[in-house]
């Protein structure tokens, strides 16, 4: 794991001659993404996230900001966003075709499968395979400061999920923990088969610690962790 500026990159990433990435620390804005000679002839395209699984295939920059949770792209020069602040960010690399895509994953679109729903795109619009996918997972908050109600346990249970892998039981009634990391982690490698030697993670908490943001820490809605990827133009 690197740290360049103010977001952290992983190592294996860093080595795709084609690729950049980031996962944002607090204080990395929208702004300074023009400010960083790696990133400032990117065209960012963000979202107006809905804790959705809808996933957008992009040929091009967007007119408008898109409603959903994924973006998927085999276009240099966009630089796909995702914004967190306790949900797991999550970057999957096609190293065949060279695309990407980035997923919002909170416990909404993680038990719809958004991850999956990906995949799924950058396989039918590009014949994505399994063996040639890179997974990143970023900084989100841990499942020993992750509480949850039964409703969201049942919803996983429904789900096809194997609930003693992600869930603890909490001290409170009807009240669970839940490990977003390993949740997405088996529907990499158990649903999408992607070798579990490709997946890479950022095992830090965003509820622990400061130089990240936490919602369920800080109560403010307007601060977000800036996550992105791309694929660079070396024409």
């Amino acid at each position: 794991m690197d740290e360049r500026l103010n977001y952290l990159t992983i190592d294996q990433l860093n080595q795709i001659p084609w690729l950049v990435h980031g996962f944002g620390l607090a204080g990395f804005i929208l702004s300074d993404l023009e400010k960083d000679v790696r990133l400032n002839s990117f065209q960012p395209v963000e979202m107006s996230q809905q804790h959705s699984a809808k996933v957008f295939f992009l040929e091009d920059k967007p007119g408008h900001k898109l409603s959903g949770d994924g973006l998927v792209t085999a276009t240099p020069d966009l630089l796909l966003l995702i914004k967190t602040a306790d949900c797991l960010p999550l970057f999957l690399v096609d190293t065949e075709h060279q695309a990407v895509a980035a997923v919002h994953c909170g416990w909404r679109g993680t038990y719809q499968k958004i991850s999956v729903k990906a995949f799924e795109l950058m396989q039918q619009k590009l014949g994505s395979r399994a063996q040639n996918i890179l997974a990143a997972l970023g900084p989100c908050i841990e499942q020993s400061c992750y509480e949850v109600g039964g409703d969201v346990y049942e919803m996983f249970s429904q789900a096809g999920f194997p609930l003693s892998s992600i869930f603890l039981t909490a001290r409170k009634h009807d009240k669970f923990y839940l490990d977003l990391r390993a949740a997405n982690f088996w529907l990499l490698t158990a649903v999408l088969s992607i070798p579990e030697k490709n997946i890479f993670q950022i095992n830090l908490c965003t509820f622990c610690r400061g130089e990240l943001l936490s919602y369920r820490r800080e109560r403010v809605k307007s601060q977000r962790l800036i996550n992105f990827i791309g694929i660079k133009n070396l024409a």
